[in-house]
């Protein structure tokens, strides 16, 4: 653990209305591997702050609910954002869309202080952990280029996502893929795990990895 770890603040936010369903697990297990790193982190649960959806605000004011609250006092000032949703119809829950959705009210100038907010909502680190009752590989890539494409679009780097399948309740403890020890790690790699997302002008080293020390032909000598 380092300083720059411990001042990091992750929200772990679960788009899953059941709150011991296979999502909120990938999150507690995330939660976890966060706090045994030193890094401060919070789960929250969309619903109990979301109660509608965005509507046309020309004609209509934002549902009055605790979504201002969520948004501005827990996403904007968290360092990092992982996203724990089930896989309903091939996307994420009307929960998590809902939040991303009802963020344009306070982006696009309804709110206050829009410059800072959109300030605030880049450069953050995102990461993405899915449920899915089905084991083939593509029923989550849809949520996963959605939030692939929110990291693109506010400069933020998407870190890691974990993928875990299960139907009952806590089920997916039993996936052989261990999705659990996965979102475990990640969330305790959270904001020290290395990103790289290169263009035509990155400058390149000739590796990704750093070289283990060379070990010491000398008997009992150190590297």
């Amino acid at each position: 653990m380092n300083s720059n770890q411990q001042s990091n603040r992750l929200l772990i936010l679960v788009g899953s209305p059941r709150r011991d369903g296979n999502s909120a697990a990938l999150g507690k297990a995330a939660l976890r591997g966060a706090e045994a790193a030193g890094t401060a982190a919070t789960l929250l649960f969309i619903d109990d702050y979301i109660h509608g959806f965005l509507p046309d605000l020309r004609h209509a004011r934002a549902p009055a609910d605790r979504y201002a609250e969520l948004f501005l006092e827990h996403f904007l000032p968290a360092d990092g954002m992982l996203l724990c949703t089930p896989v309903y119809w091939y996307g994420m829950s009307a929960q998590a869309k809902a939040f991303f959705d009802r963020s344009f009210s306070h982006y696009a100038g309804a709110g206050p202080e829009p410059q800072r907010v959109m300030a605030r909502m880049t450069g953050k680190r995102l990461g993405l952990a899915v449920a899915s009752e089905e084991t083939y590989p593509g029923a989550a890539l849809g949520i996963v280029h959605q939030v692939q494409e929110y990291a693109r679009y506010t400069h933020s780097d998407f870190v890691g996502y974990v993928h875990g399948a299960g139907n009952k309740r806590g089920e997916i403890a039993r996936d052989p893929r261990q999705p659990l020890a996965a979102a475990q790690t990640l969330g305790a790699e959270f904001f020290t795990r290395k990103y790289s997302d290169y263009r035509i002008e990155t400058p390149r080293r000739h590796n990704v990895w750093e070289a283990a020390p060379a070990l010491s032909s000398t008997p009992g000598g150190l590297p």
